[in-house]
């Protein structure tokens, strides 16, 4: 079997892979709050994630790995927006899980229809919150006040081990919500009340609504057990959520190991800058699907970037994507996959997600002609599949023009032998990415894969001289 290398952020080394059980490889990752369009800062993990689902399942099959990302349907934030918007809560979940659904499914993360896939709502899970947080209250790690329940952080020895840092190093680093109910600054809510007009549900504490970290220890537990193989999220979630998610978790089962590795991908910039409305570079993956750049495209630029390197994305490396996509596509086209992966391919990607490496064999494989090994190698990655294809099919142009005044050039010539006219328009033609073909049948002018509709306009336009 494939081995696979990970680098664990919880002991800061690249680690092989020695799944619990092979046969049921579980994982489970930060999925997102659901209030607004998904930016594409959000994007990022979503496609990490999913590459490395599509490994897993690779190398222990695919009914051998089970997939976690949930959904956080209740929260501040969630409240806050919809108030904003006059709209209920209920509806602004639902619309904005149906967006992040569409325009990940753009990029290539699609799960409709796959049994090993679990995408747990934290409303759904309230009562398996209250258990959790019941258990750590029994085992002296909470504590109850004011209609909150915090987390005592002094409990657990081995607070601040993901991070590397210790608790008073945090406190200076963190925003840390100072309240006169805490027993101290550092402990975190697992509960709190809500007001009449907000969500709530009944509790031993009173109504109120579940804190956001024992969310997803909750959900995992439910879903995955007390030890799992791997969980994973934007390193901005490193500290506190996931710092927060292993004490309580750690408390209330430990007889568990909870998650054994830890992945985190790095943040993302917009040429060269981190993405701020206020900068105005600030895309959501709908904006840019809305600008025409399509899915594959968005998915190719950030397979593009180690998922432990900050990623930059800018509108050259869009263009360069289009590029090589259109060119593979052309190559692919009408050809059947191999059986499998290049083992090149598949050896980058087990070596902690070498996406850029994996991607470099591809261009390799390319340009060695082998198509077939190609579309396998690539569709293991979420590339140059049907699905998100439909962007690069040849477009519906009228060449007829073209056509005419081409077979006009090449008539002409016959009769002076001087072709000179008929190589210069052919070259334009062929830098536009039109495929010339030229029989004693006539001249045909076709779209090709790298069919660019602007250097066609720019002929049009004169931008080229004939004359």
């Amino acid at each position: 079997m494939t081995e696979i290398r990970l680098y664990n952020t919880k002991t800061r080394a690249k680690e092989r892979f020695e799944p619990l059980d092979p046969e049921n490889v579980r994982i489970y990752v930060c999925g997102p709050t659901v209030y607004d369009r998904a930016h594409l800062g959000n994007a990022r993990p979503a496609v990490v994630f999913d590459m490395l689902y599509r490994l897993m399942r690779h190398v222990y099959g695919a009914g051998h790995v089970t997939y976690v990302r949930n959904i956080t349907d209740v929260e501040d934030k969630i409240i806050a927006r919809a108030e904003e918007r006059g709209i209920s809560i209920d509806d602004l979940t639902e619309t904005t899980t149906r967006w992040y659904h569409e325009d990940m499914a753009a990029l290539g993360v699609d799960y409709s229809g796959d049994p090993q896939f679990h995408e747990p709502h934290a409303t759904a899970f309230i009562a398996e919150m209250v258990t959790m947080i019941e258990a750590l209250i029994a085992k002296g790690h909470a504590y109850a006040a004011e209609g909150h329940v915090l987390f005592d952080v002094k409990s657990y020895a081995t607070y601040g081990a993901l991070s590397g840092r210790s608790v008073d190093d945090m406190i200076a680093g963190a925003r840390v919500e100072v309240a006169p109910y805490k027993r101290d600054p550092m402990d975190f809510v697992l509960w709190k009340p809500s007001e009449p007009d907000q969500p709530g549900w009944d509790s031993p504490w009173g109504r109120g609504r579940p804190g956001w970290h024992i969310e997803c220890s909750a959900m995992s537990h439910a879903l995955l057990g007390e030890s799992f193989d791997i969980h994973g999220g934007g390193n901005d979630l490193t500290f506190p959520h996931h710092e927060n998610e292993i004490a309580q978790s750690c408390c209330a089962h430990p007889e568990g190991q909870f998650a054994r590795v830890w992945m985190h991908n790095e943040m993302l910039q917009v040429e060269g800058k981190k993405m701020s409305k206020s900068l105005g570079n600030f895309f959501t993956v709908h904006e840019l699907l809305e600008q025409g750049i399509p899915g594959e495209v968005i998915r190719f630029v950030f397979l593009g970037t180690h998922y432990r390197k900050p990623m930059d994305w800018t509108a050259e490396k869009a263009r360069e994507a289009e590029a090589v996509l259109r060119k593979w596509r052309g190559l692919v086209a009408g050809i059947e996959p191999a059986p499998g992966p290049a083992p090149e391919v598949v050896a980058a990607l087990s070596d902690d997600l070498n996406t850029p490496g994996a991607i470099a064999a591809l261009h390799a494989l390319a340009g060695a002609g082998e198509a077939a090994l190609l579309k396998a190698s690539a569709g293991l990655m979420g590339l140059l599949g049907d699905d998100l294809g439909e962007w690069a099919a040849a477009p519906e142009v009228d060449l007829s023009g073209w056509e005419a005044r081409l077979a006009e050039a090449r008539a002409t010539a016959m009769e002076s032998k001087d072709f000179a006219e008929v190589d210069r328009l052919k070259a334009a033609l062929v830098a536009a990415g039109v495929e010339v073909r030229m029989s004693k049948a006539g001249v045909e002018l076709v779209p090709g894969a790298g069919f660019d509709p602007a250097k066609l306009a720019d002929l049009e336009m004169g931008a080229i001289e004939w004359e």
